[in-house]
């Protein structure tokens, strides 16, 4: 496995800022039930609240299982950038997506360039083009194209 990175600190911001922090559970734009940073599970139902360290403390898992997912899924090696995008990439759209996704496909035959090029096509919710996912998926192929993966490749 070539990638044992971790995403925090100031990476945790690009979450936080597409996610904001709700801590009474409400529906998304697709239907889902979510509270906190974006955290949704079969626990979270009408009604639900829970205190800023509860959100903190589920926005960390849910990166940490971001974060294994993206390590144990792309066979080639990353850079910081490129985790970093891919790590809030896998929090928004979930493992089972990603893991079937072209993007992934396209990351381990090394076709960086064409997987960054995916971004984009993850900007629907409930079958409809969501301003707030387009801007997250282009601060996404930014943050992953910054990354050049040319250097990376060469080591």
């Amino acid at each position: 496995m070539p990638n044992n990175l971790t995403y925090g600190g100031c990476d945790l911001a690009l979450t936080e800022q597409f996610e904001g922090c709700r801590l009474t559970a409400y529906q998304d734009v697709a239907g889902v039930w979510t509270i906190g940073y974006g955290h949704t599970g079969p626990e979270v139902s009408t009604g639900l609240t829970i205190t800023k360290d509860q959100a903190a403390q589920l926005l960390q898992n849910d990166v940490a299982s971001a974060a294994a997912c993206v390590n144990q899924a792309v066979a080639l090696a990353l850079n910081q950038d490129e985790f970093d995008a891919l790590v809030d990439f896998v929090f928004n759209i979930g493992r089972g997506a990603f893991q079937g996704s072209t993007m992934l496909r396209d990351l381990n035959s090394g076709d960086f360039a064409d997987a960054a090029e995916q971004f984009d096509k993850w900007d629907h919710a409930g079958g409809k083009v969501v301003a707030g996912l387009l801007r997250r998926r282009q601060a996404e192929q930014a943050l992953f194209e910054e990354g050049d993966n040319t250097e990376t490749q060469s080591a």
